[in-house]
């Protein structure tokens, strides 16, 4: 389970507070006005951006203090956060080994994660020469070779079209129902939040509330969503 205990995050004047729970292997969305601190509560529960206040908890161990790379969680950016001087292959090697010291068993994951995200072949491309698609497969693929507990996706899929991001958000899916893995994702879009996540925490003015039925609120929408959203 993730427990923001009393948590509070101050950056020059703005604030935002959460005191909430998200059960382990649920998947929850994060969705609220633009600049209301989404990107910001995950770069903190990332362990990028310390808190002024409260605790971060995973399965009761304390993470406030942990450096980034001890947490157990992986987080995917819009820009999939690849290193284009490496291949597909090294990049998700990193996944296992930041200095890619990686045995015959780790190359035989590797691959194994090449198959999974439909990615066979491309193992020698370097990122620029794949598509917008591959990219996030290959990003989607090193977060499943880390196998940490917890996934945040920070919009990783919002620059592709629809038909390319519903085959992401069932792959997420898929990936975390296998691992028992516990999902947190910004969106923007109503209809990913329905695809992929039962439930939703509600960021606006200034506070991160607790998770509510996806359905519930998306049919009806407090009035800070409902502006933001549209008709």
């Amino acid at each position: 389970m993730l427990t923001l205990d009393k948590l509070r995050i101050e950056q020059g004047e703005f604030a935002l507070t959460a005191d909430l729970s998200v059960p382990t292997g649920a998947r929850v969305a994060v969705m609220g006005p633009s600049g209301a601190g989404k990107s910001t509560l995950f770069s903190t529960i990332a362990g990028f951006i310390q808190p002024t206040a409260g605790r971060i908890l995973w399965n009761g161990t304390e993470l406030t203090e942990m450096s980034p790379g001890g947490r157990p969680l992986s987080i995917l950016f819009q820009d999939q956060n690849l290193f284009p001087h490496l291949s597909v292959a090294q990049n998700l090697g990193l996944g296992i080994d930041p200095k890619l010291r990686l045995s015959r068993t780790d190359h035989a994951r590797i691959t194994q994660a090449l198959a999974r995200t439909g990615l066979q072949g491309l193992e020698n491309r370097k990122p620029a020469s794949l598509s917008g698609g591959q990219q996030s497969r290959v990003a989607l693929a090193r977060a499943l070779l880390r196998a940490r507990p917890l996934l945040l996706l920070d919009e990783p899929f919002a620059a592709l079209g629809p038909a390319l991001k519903a085959e992401m958000l069932a792959l997420v899916a898929e990936i975390a129902s296998e691992q028992g893995t516990t999902v947190l994702m910004v969106s923007h879009d109503p209809d990913d939040a329905r695809t992929l996540c039962p439930d939703t925490i509600l960021v606006a003015d200034g506070a991160a509330l607790a998770p509510q039925p996806t359905e519930s609120l998306l049919n009806n929408p407090p009035e800070v969503l409902r502006a933001y959203l549209g008709p």
